[in-house]
This record gives C-alpha cells, structure tokens and sequence, in this order.
C-alpha cells in the first residue's frame, strides 16, 4: 500500500516541478528600476490592439491608455504610477521587439 501512495505522488510532484522549472525561466526586461516579463509586454501588445477607448477617457488623462485597461499584467501597473509612463512603455516596447528573445540585449535577463 505504501507503494502505490508513493507512486500516485510522483506525476504529481513531477508536474509541480514543471510549473517551478517553468516559471524560473522567464526573460525579464529591467528598465529605471522597473522589472517586466517579456510574457507581459506581449500581452500589453494585443491589449493595445484588441482596445478602443472612447475618445474621452484618451483626452482626460495624462497617463497611456493602457493603463485603464483591466486586464493591464500585474507587472506593468507600478510604470503607470511613474511620471514618465509613456516614455518607460515606448523603451520597454522597444526593448520587447528588438532582440529581447535571443538575450542579446542587457535590459533582459533570466536567459538561459
């Protein structure tokens, strides 16, 4: 009986691993103190595509339009709380769609 305890633990165990392993693996932009996945500037990307805001909210506000989205990355949230938002997001922007992925950049880290 102990036998099959241990044997139904193990996919288990294995797939915790997996997410850990996963997950330890990220690239990291870092930027003014800023540190973002690359995952998430990907997703600022469709968010930016995928949303209209009404012309409104784009006239009332000094911070970038993405950051009323509601599905903004956790990550990215603390640069809407900077001065310099819009100019942080165009870097990191840049950044993202230069050679990020192939860890050629400084600003990236956790390459492997």
């Amino acid at each position: 009986m102990g036998r099959r305890a241990v044997s139904g633990l193990l996919p288990g165990v294995a797939m915790v691993l997996l997410l850990l392993l996963q997950s330890t693996q990220s690239v990291y932009i870092q930027y003014q103190g800023f540190r973002v996945q690359l995952e998430s500037m990907k997703k600022l990307r469709e968010l930016e595509a995928q949303w209209a805001p009404s012309p409104r909210l784009q006239t009332q506000t000094l911070l970038p339009i993405v950051c009323h989205h509601p599905a903004l990355p956790q990550d990215l949230q603390p640069v809407c709380a900077s001065q310099e938002a819009s100019s942080i997001f165009k870097t990191l922007r840049t950044i993202a769609n230069d050679d990020c992925e192939l860890c050629v950049n400084v600003a990236c880290t956790g390459c492997l």
